[in-house]
């Protein structure tokens, strides 16, 4: 392939169908070792059905779809996902060099192409182009590999939910707008408990000591501190 950027290269059997999980980076997955290969996380799925479903988690930053998938092409899947709604960004690897078959996979709502076998680096950085382009879908939030999902109601720490109730889930997203800043307690007070407690009342400290164990602690992580008579924060990575 013309331009190929030096590295390892893909077998055209190596690659299915990739989804990578909403932990704000992009990853490899396939049949053998190439799982590990960049160091990030991703999960594969080696059919049609089975890529059209996990391609539907919310999570997910992009997908990469192999255009002869079996039980469900690539094409197919790619249309189907836009049929439905998800804006996910899609790129399509495909072994021929047949322009009608490209032109099929745009027209079906893919925002890129990949022709095998293909480097590593070429793929990532396709990834990477169509991740800028991209909003979060759907305004989901992110700090780290913190999501947050405020219209389904849903968070995830990783590639694990986190089980909330309303408040708590209320107060992770004050934190998660605010990431990297103080929020105080007045301003839990006002946008979490809308003026029904007050700032003499533990219901804050309370709740946020509840965050911090599902987000923090059962992770071993300390990302939200407390700054005595100023309020709380989600640290983030630089």
């Amino acid at each position: 392939m013309r331009g190929r950027a030096p590295g390892r290269t893909c077998p055209r059997e190596s690659l299915d169908a990739l989804g990578f999980p909403g932990s704000g980076h992009l990853g490899l997955a396939d049949r053998g070792d190439l799982g590990g290969l960049c160091g990030h996380t991703a999960e594969g799925r080696y059919d049609g059905p089975s890529g059209l479903s996990a391609a539907r988690d919310p999570r997910l930053d992009a997908v990469v779809l192999d255009v002869m998938l079996p039980g469900l092409d690539g094409v197919e899947v790619c249309r189907s996902l836009r049929s439905e709604g998800i804006d996910v960004p899609v790129i399509l690897l495909t072994a021929r060099g047949d322009v009608s078959e490209r032109v099929a996979g745009l027209d079906a709502g893919a925002d890129d192409y990949v022709v095998k076998p293909f480097a590593m680096e070429e793929l990532l950085a396709r990834l990477r182009a169509i991740s800028r382009r991209r909003p979060d879908p759907a305004g989901r939030l992110r700090a780290d590999d913190l999501v947050l999902d405020p219209e389904q109601q849903r968070a995830w720490r990783g590639d694990r939910e986190l089980d909330l109730s309303r408040r708590e889930f209320a107060v992770l997203r004050v934190l998660m707008e605010n990431a990297g800043r103080v929020v105080s307690r007045l301003q839990l007070l006002d946008e979490v408990w809308d003026g029904e407690t007050d700032l003499r009342s533990n219901a804050i400290d309370v709740h946020v000591s509840k965050v911090r164990a599902k987000v923090d602690r059962a992770f071993g992580r300390d990302t939200i501190t407390t700054l005595r008579g100023r309020g709380y924060r989600l640290e983030t990575t630089p």
